[in-house]
């Protein structure tokens, strides 16, 4: 797979009928090993190792309704009391982040009851994040990913 601009990490990978798979070490099963999958992962490790996030705090392919359709988030941390905390979107290394990258990820922060402090997206090469101002309604970027607290 295609080397992202994060540290290195090592993976249980297998070759089966099915193709190449990887292990999620979330959902605690192998998957399909896809150029976003592999993003998602090496993310998943990222923020575990460098930024102290607890696995058993975080979510992968959660379901979410908005405007009555099914939508599906890529990473979602809660905080240590169980609420959300950051959704983090994923993307293939090929994709190019934008405005609407960043729209998907905002439209799946709408359509929980609860609020995310942070919305993050991520294509494996290049890495967002911004802070949620509701009481102004407006988007913090930060320079770096927020470490766990």
């Amino acid at each position: 797979m295609i080397k992202l601009n994060l540290p290195e990490y090592s993976f249980r990978i297998q070759k089966s009928e099915k193709g190449i798979r990887i292990f999620d070490s979330i959902r605690k099963k192998f998957v399909a090993l896809t150029p976003e999958e592999w993003v998602r992962q090496n993310f998943i490790k990222y923020i575990i190792e460098e930024k102290k996030y607890l696995a058993s705090l975080i979510a992968v392919e959660t379901g979410l309704k908005y405007n009555r359709l099914k939508k599906r988030s890529d990473i979602t941390v809660y905080d240590k009391n169980g609420n959300l905390w950051m959704i983090i979107e994923c993307k293939a290394p090929e994709v190019k982040i934008s405005q609407d990258t960043f729209q998907q990820v905002a439209v799946y922060n709408m359509s929980g009851k609860t609020k995310t402090k942070f919305l993050a997206v991520t294509n494996g090469l290049k890495h967002y994040c911004c802070e949620i101002n509701y009481e102004k309604n407006k988007y913090d970027f930060l320079k770096d990913f927020p470490d766990f607290n």
